[in-house]
């Protein structure tokens, strides 16, 4: 056993009565690649079928590497993403994966586990760094191990789950949680359902056994980071099931020990609450998590067509973290589609993709997001086959997909999109490029902007002497004569030339006074409905 591994056991030993430990020192500083980077969601299942027999897998992913990323910063062909994120790739017998059989092979429907080790080598090739899913909080009802405590109460995997003569109470949402053995008169929990029984996290050989999972996937599988499924429930300690004290410690934990093993790996986790709650999970246990809420303001700002608190969301992270400790998103395979929040309303969705990638942050991308795919609930309807091109299969497959299609496959796809100067995918490529190309996006500070019209949306990112204005018209109508000021400071008063980042306007010149009003800027005659504003400032 690795020293770092028997450390970091011995100082887990406390966790059934621990409060949140002093912590040691914050993370080091910003990873190379996260300057200025976006990551891409991938369900395998669902991206590219190389085989034919209608489920997306390995091979097909690595197929498909140059549309996520060819290596080339000036590609207008490829996303430029940093990094994938890949939806649970480990053995289960769902189609989703979040129950997890086997954390050591891959699941055999998307191929072996040298398939994987082939794709990641394919991924390094062009730059991109690989995320896999890592499901601790449970296993699958059919894991080997859950079977063996529940054959024999004398296993030693017996006590890797919670079982108890009676059922206890609701769960932390006030829904069911404990579940009937199908053995015997007895009782086990499961947050999320019965499928998916609880592992006990008091018990040392399962945290010593999400160590070992980690270092496998580390270094016999060479991938850049995880990111941790449902982590406010890993640790109940008696009547607190969710957000507990032993969850922090051992976060803190095995974020040190993945560290060890790989410096700078990069883990991300899933706390589905408020940001006061998630700020809780820092300074020093995971690298970075999702800003659920900043999603849900963000998207509610774009449908409804008013700014809201978008910026106040924003600024309090920045103020408190750096950016590529949070991780900004439009939606993901567990919530409807942006477009379909949006009302299938592409101005819309080309207002929201500019947002999330010119706000800071380190914003991931859902497959599909960029085409404008629609989903709604059941799941599987958020995970549909992504639409690569018009026709039977819509590109992902020769054979029978796993899962029909959206009805608007025909028309919203890759093919369709590709070289369309308008399209949502072609903001999406240019968007991404700019943001990892220009240093006030890469790592600018934020500086809110007030604007005279209610549907407008201002704000500019500064890097040094590099400053990007981003002035959006929410409304669906034209806004006239908007006049737009900063704060003391925020923008030195002077001239300015100004240049449209995204190639929509010509240049032209914009003064910033002493009082901090921005002028020359609006185009004649107004912002169009929906229309937004990308400008890079250098002083004159």
């Amino acid at each position: 056993m690795r020293a770092p591994l028997r450390l970091a056991i011995a100082a887990l030993a406390a966790l059934a009565t621990s409060a949140p430990v002093a912590r040691a020192q914050a993370p080091r500083g910003a990873p190379a690649w996260t300057r200025g980077a976006v990551c891409y969601e991938v369900f395998v299942r669902s991206f590219f079928d190389a085989n034919g027999d209608g489920t997306g897998d390995l091979k097909g992913l690595t197929a498909k590497l140059d549309y996520i990323n060819d290596g080339n910063p000036r590609s207008a062909t490829s996303l430029g993403a940093s990094c994938i994120w890949l939806m649970p790739v480990t053995a289960s017998p769902s189609y989703h994966g979040y129950d997890v059989s086997d954390y050591f092979r891959v699941e055999p429907a998307y191929g072996s586990n040298a398939d994987f080790q082939r794709f990641v080598a394919a991924a390094r090739r062009r730059g991109i760094k690989v995320l896999v899913d890592m499901v601790l909080n449970h296993t699958s009802s059919k894991n080997p191990w859950f079977q063996a405590a529940l054959a024999d109460t004398a296993s030693p995997y017996r006590s890797w789950y919670r079982f108890a003569p009676t059922p206890g109470g609701p769960g932390p949402w006030g829904s069911r949680a404990w579940w009937r053995s199908p053995v015997r008169d007895e009782y086990y929990y499961g947050v999320f359902s019965p499928e998916m029984p609880d592992l006990d996290y008091h018990t040392p050989a399962v945290r010593a056994e999400a160590m070992k999972i980690a270092d496998f996937w580390l270094r016999r599988m060479d991938v850049d980071g995880f990111r941790l499924d449902a982590v406010q429930y890993l640790v109940e300690q008696g009547a607190c099931e969710m957000d507990c004290a032993g969850t922090h410690t051992f976060l803190h934990q095995y974020a040190e020990h993945v560290d060890s093993v790989e410096p700078g790996a990069y883990t991300v986790g899933e706390v589905w609450d408020s940001l006061g709650t998630l700020l809780t999970y820092y300074p020093d246990q995971l690298t970075s998590y999702f800003t659920f809420e900043l999603a849900d303001s963000l998207r509610t700002a774009v449908r409804r067509g008013f700014p809201g608190g978008v910026l106040a969301e924003y600024l309090r992270l920045q103020d408190t973290l750096p950016p590529y400790r949070w991780n900004p998103i439009l939606s993901n395979h567990d919530g409807t589609r942006v477009m379909t929040v949006l009302g299938g309303d592409v101005a819309k969705a080309k207002v929201a993709a500019t947002l999330l990638l010119t706000l800071p942050g380190l914003p991931f991308v859902y497959y599909g997001e960029e085409i404008g795919m629609t989903g709604d609930k059941p799941d599987p309807r958020l995970r549909t086959p992504m639409q690569w091109a018009p026709g039977t299969g819509v590109g992902f497959t020769t054979g029978r997909e796993w899962e029909p299609p959206q009805p608007d496959s025909q028309t919203v796809n890759v093919q369709v999109e590709t070289g369309e100067p308008g399209s949502l995918l072609t903001l999406y490529r240019r968007l991404i490029h700019l943001r990892q190309a220009t240093p006030a996006l890469a790592t600018g500070r934020l500086e809110p902007l007030t604007g005279t019209d209610g549907h407008v949306l201002a704000y500019a990112r500064r890097a040094g002497t590099g400053v990007v204005l981003v002035v959006a018209n929410l409304g669906d109508s034209a806004a006239a004569g908007v006049a737009v000021s900063s704060g003391a400071g925020a923008l030195p008063p002077g001239r300015y030339a100004a240049r449209d980042l995204l190639g929509g306007r010509p240049g032209a010149g914009l003064s910033v006074g002493a009082d901090g009003r921005l002028t020359g800027y609006v185009p004649v005659p107004a912002l169009g409905p929906e229309e937004t504003l990308v400008l890079a400032l250098v002083r004159r």
